[in-house]
């Protein structure tokens, strides 16, 4: 009897205990977002589905234009998490920063290099005028690569800085430039409107780290927990986008506004779906792609092993583990 009662007494007060206990404390974390764009649909898909509340993460998203600034915010403890172009962190490495590239989405440009229809082959670009965002971007040396492929003498291309994709539309209707390195949905525009394909920067294998995930590397020392389940969220969030049509454009339309209306998002979603990776390891040949573009600014740029920007172990993990090939079991 007595047994009996010390026995209820016992389990009444383990459930007492269990009760009082908190849940685990959801981390908060800040995100850096290089712009409102489709190139984000992972990320948010992840959001929106709860794979960082499933691991215990709750994301701020931070829209920070300029790959300079991210970094500087980033470098700040701003925020502890940036999406952007591989270019901003290896540079900002060259100059001694803590940072690392952990990941990334997408190892290939999407770049587009849209011309007026008389000029018919690259060939025709010598003597025209090329806009691109700003020299030293992502359009500019996609451009220069393209032009080396061509065998088109690159100081022969008047290269014009004209701003965003937008703007280099506008230019191209108002016969201000010639071409103009586009981006998406910008090239739909293009298209649709009449200007002819000269080139396609994933079609041409242009290695680069185009949509990188980056943390300082102090960060990931300490964290490496947190960071392990980050990139758990970051990954499902890719193969979720890359299988579920309709349910991703949905999350694109609500984060997009105004900007998603219309019919380019469509063809916006089958593009990404496509060229996200499905295991996102960063690209090495990427990496060196990015020192040669910035060896003119960083003579260091020159002797870099592109490995030292990296840190893929995670992914690597992930990888043996199973973790991303079961994602796309069915």
């Amino acid at each position: 009897m007595h047994r009996k009662i010390l026995s209820t007494i016992v389990a009444s007060w383990v459930c007492l205990c269990f009760l009082a206990t908190p849940a685990l404390a959801v981390e908060k974390i800040s995100v850096g977002l290089g712009s409102i764009s489709a190139m984000h649909g992972d990320t948010w898909v992840a959001s929106a589905q709860g794979y960082f509340k499933k691991y215990g993460l709750e994301p701020e998203e931070i829209y920070i234009q300029g790959g300079p600034t991210a970094m500087s915010g980033l470098l700040a403890d701003s925020i502890q998490y940036l999406v952007t172009d591989g270019a901003a962190p290896v540079g900002a490495d060259l100059k001694g920063a803590d940072a690392v590239i952990v990941a990334s989405a997408m190892n290939q440009g999407i770049q587009r290099l849209m011309a007026r229809p008389d000029l018919k082959s690259p060939k025709d670009l010598v003597g025209k005028r090329v806009g691109v965002t700003r020299i030293g971007t992502s359009s500019y040396n996609v451009l220069w690569i393209m032009c080396e492929k061509w065998g088109v003498p690159f100081d022969k291309v008047h290269v014009l800085q004209v701003g965003s994709s937008t703007a280099m539309l506008a230019s191209l209707a108002k016969g201000g430039i010639d071409a103009a390195v586009l981006t998406l949905p910008s090239f739909f525009a293009a298209e649709d409107r009449g200007y002819r394909l000269l080139g396609d920067a994933a079609t041409m294998g242009i290695n680069t780290l185009h949509q990188v995930l980056v943390v300082r590397r102090g960060y990931l020392n300490v964290h490496q927990d947190q960071v392990t389940r980050f990139l758990k969220a970051y990954i499902q969030g890719i193969a979720y986008f890359k299988q579920t049509k309709e349910e991703s454009l949905a999350v694109l339309k609500r984060k997009l506004g105004q900007r998603g209306q219309g019919e380019y998002l469509d063809r916006s979603y089958n593009l990404l779906a496509k060229d996200y990776e499905k295991t996102p390891y960063p690209s090495i040949d990427g990496a060196k792609t990015i020192l040669r573009f910035l060896a003119e600014e960083y003579p260091r740029a020159k002797e870099a092993d592109p490995k030292t920007f990296i840190d893929d172990s995670i992914v690597k993990n992930l990888d043996k583990s199973g973790f991303i090939e079961n994602l796309y079991r069915k």
